[in-house]
């Protein structure tokens, strides 16, 4: 259990953080190929970490799309650390970021609904009690087995 959740952000390091999390993950982040993208990607984008005794137990990656918006590019907390208020605090540290660059709008994407896995039924339910909606499907973005969907947060 984590006392109090404090977020920073990482300048540094930032593939191990994002991998040592992320494969604490399989059901979310299995398929190899996708993980190693989304490692070498976070690499350059704005990372938010939260740490407890110096190991690294979530993060969360900000893609900036344009002016107006920004995409949880990948967020992750280790299985042990779930429910404990980590995910939540990484989200709002990118709606911090979001809104000091006074963007507009925060997307994230992940499974679609007509996917039946379990997890990503969850991953679903915390962006909706995060005020993330569901706007757009695209079924074969990830390929025909993996519809993704596009969820958006107005800032």
């Amino acid at each position: 259990m984590v006392e109090a959740i404090k977020v920073t952000e990482a300048y540094a390091d930032k593939a191990n953080i994002c991998r040592e999390v992320l494969e604490d993950l399989p059901e979310w982040f299995g398929i190899s190929d996708a993980r190693e993208t989304y490692i070498a990607e976070s690499v350059h984008m704005p990372m938010f970490v939260c740490f407890s005794d110096q190991e690294p137990i979530g993060f969360i990656s900000v893609k900036i799309h344009t002016q107006f918006s920004a995409e949880l590019y990948v967020l992750g907390v280790k299985r042990r650390f779930h429910r404990e208020g980590i995910g939540k605090a990484l989200i709002d540290a990118a709606l911090q970021f979001a809104r000091a660059e006074k963007m507009r709008f925060l997307t994230v994407k992940t499974l679609a609904s007509s996917h039946p896995d379990p997890h990503y039924a969850g991953t679903r339910k915390f962006y909706e009690k995060m005020e993330f909606l569901p706007v757009e499907l695209f079924p074969t973005l990830w390929g025909a087995g993996n519809p993704c969907l596009l969820m958006v947060r107005v800032l």
